[in-house]
């Protein structure tokens, strides 16, 4: 096994899936390459600059519809890439097996 391999629910992709990142007020958008996510991180690399932007605390939009989203903060920058680690909110329902959300819709 790798060492690099930070657990064994990673999924890396070898082209990239394209995503979004966005500013929690919608002030600012950058598309971006999903490089690999695990239930908890991602990577990703970004296209354009990121200077000047709060990445504090950011969604990762994962459809071109952005109903499929994930609330970030910034752990690593490196160039153009960047590792993001995903925030719970304090009532976000933590159900043992869930896998998605489209139980929920309906």
């Amino acid at each position: 096994m790798s060492a690099d391999v930070k657990g064994p629910d990673k999924v890396t992709f070898s082209r990239g899936y394209d995503v979004c990142i966005m500013a929690i007020d919608g002030t600012w958008r950058r598309d971006c390459q999903l490089n690999a996510i695990s239930d908890g991180d991602a990577t990703l690399t970004v296209e354009g600059s990121i200077q000047g932007l709060n990445l504090k605390e950011f969604f990762l939009l994962l459809s071109s519809t952005g109903l499929a989203y994930r609330r970030c903060e910034l752990v690593r920058v490196n160039g153009t890439e960047m590792d993001i680690h995903f925030l719970r909110g304090k009532h976000a329902k933590k159900r043992p097996g869930a896998s998605s959300n489209a139980d929920e819709i309906g």
